[in-house]
């Protein structure tokens, strides 16, 4: 990955209204604290050979509505700590949209790349530019706004917060 910008990795491709249950089972959530244990759950129903698979920046593409359910916290950090690079879809659910970008996931909304990429496929995405590179072609999808890409460099929303009070005060 070259900073935040160029994210390229090999496809886990998913259907539709997959939920925060099947990203991060429930029976885990007040078991497993330690984000660093979440992901060897991480879609455990839903693909059970995911959690020993997935590799640094490798990306999920799924469907429609992507992490509808419950706003659970676990479901965007067992993914993250996976090492996933991103996650392309035809869309999200409005929390868990959010909880990618506190969590410092890209969560890029790109339909027709979505039906054009293959399971298995590797495929590039340039976050700033808005572009996803592919074997059927590039699509595009709303560029990532600088203030974002910020965010996602500090490591997510607390430690872009912590970096801009510490600056105020002077400490750097």
């Amino acid at each position: 990955m070259d900073g935040i910008n160029i994210i390229r990795g090999r496809v886990w491709k998913y259907g539709d209204n997959v939920n925060t249950d099947v990203i991060f089972p429930g029976k885990y959530t007040y078991t497993i604290s330690d984000p660093i244990e979440m992901p060897k759950y991480a879609l455990e129903d839903l693909d059970p050979h995911f959690a020993d698979g997935v590799q640094p920046n490798d990306i999920i593409v799924a469907g429609t509505n992507w992490g509808c359910g419950s706003s659970r916290e676990q479901a965007v950090t067992c993914l993250k700590q996976s090492g996933l690079g991103a996650i392309v879809a035809k869309s999200f659910a409005r929390i868990y949209y959010r909880n990618c970008l506190n969590a410092a996931l890209p969560a890029l909304i790109c339909p027709d790349a979505v039906d054009a990429i293959g399971n298995g496929e590797t495929i590039e995405i340039d976050v700033a530019a808005g572009e996803v590179h592919c074997d059927a072609g590039t699509f595009t999808f709303q560029p990532v706004p600088a203030a974002v890409i910020k965010i996602f460099e500090a490591g997510g929303l607390i430690p872009y917060t912590r970096k801009l009070l510490d600056k105020r005060r002077g400490v750097e």
